[in-house]
C-alpha cells in the first residue's frame, strides 16, 4: 500500500471500500423489465393516440402543449426525467385562468406555496425575480396573475425537456404504432412496447 493511503484512518479506508462496492453493485445491476402496470399505461396511451398525432408534435413544441393526448404522453416522459412538476404548474395555471374571481385569492396563494415558495414541495425553476414578481401578484390576483412564471416554464420544457422527448424511446415507439385494435392487441400480448422510462438524452 501506497505511504499515503497507509496513513489514512481505517474507518475511511472502510468508507471507500463501501463506496466501490455500491457503485460496482449498481453498475451490474439487471434492468428491471417494464411491470403490469408501466404496460398498461403505455398500451392505453397507445390507443389514444396515431403516427400522424406523433408526426405533429414532432413539428413543434406548440403542437405538443395543445393536443390533450400530446400533454398526456409528454407528461410520461416527464415522469420518467423527475420534472413532471412543470407540467402539473402550467396546467394548473390554465386552470386557474378560469376560475370564478371570489376565488382566485386563494387558489393563487395555493399555486404559489406549492410550486414557486422557496422550498415547496413540488418546488418549480424559476429566477428570482420572475418569484418576486409573482408573490407581489398575490395581493391582487386576477387572470394573469401567473403569466409571467408560466411562460417561464413553458420555455424551458420547451429547450430542455421537450428536445430529449423528441430523442427518446418513447416518441420512436409511438412513432411505429399499430394502427388497428387487432394489432394493438397483439402488442399487448407480447409484453407491450419498449421501455420508456430513460430520459433519453440526445
Amino acid at each position: 500500500m501506497c505511504k499515503g493511503l497507509a496513513t489514512l484512518p481505517a474507518t475511511c479506508m472502510k468508507s471507500a471500500k463501501d463506496i466501490k462496492h455500491k457503485i460496482g453493485f449498481l453498475l451490474h445491476k439487471p434492468e428491471v423489465p417494464p411491470d403490469k402496470e408501466q404496460i398498461k399505461e403505455k398500451t392505453n396511451i397507445a390507443k389514444r393516440v396515431s403516427p400522424a398525432d406523433v408526426e405533429k408534435w414532432k413539428l413543434s413544441f406548440n403542437n405538443l402543449m395543445n393536443s390533450e393526448a400530446g400533454r398526456t404522453v409528454f407528461t410520461t416522459f416527464l415522469k420518467a426525467e423527475f420534472s413532471q412538476e412543470n407540467m402539473e404548474f402550467w396546467k394548473a395555471c390554465e386552470k386557474y385562468k378560469m376560475s370564478a374571481p371570489k376565488n382566485m385569492a386563494g387558489k393563487a396563494k395555493q399555486i404559489y406555496d406549492q410550486y414557486i415558495a422557496a422550498d415547496a414541495l413540488n418546488e418549480v425553476n424559476l429566477d428570482s425575480a420572475t418569484r418576486e414578481e409573482t408573490r407581489q401578484n398575490l395581493s391582487n390576483a386576477g387572470p394573469f396573475c401567473f403569466d409571467n412564471a408560466q411562460q417561464k416554464i413553458f420555455t424551458l420544457m420547451e429547450k430542455d425537456s421537450y428536445r430529449r422527448f423528441l430523442y427518446s424511446k418513447l416518441i420512436q415507439d409511438l412513432s411505429l404504432l399499430p394502427t388497428t385494435t387487432t394489432q394493438l392487441s397483439a402488442l399487448e400480448k407480447r409484453g407491450g412496447m419498449r421501455g420508456c422510462s430513460e430520459s433519453g438524452g440526445a
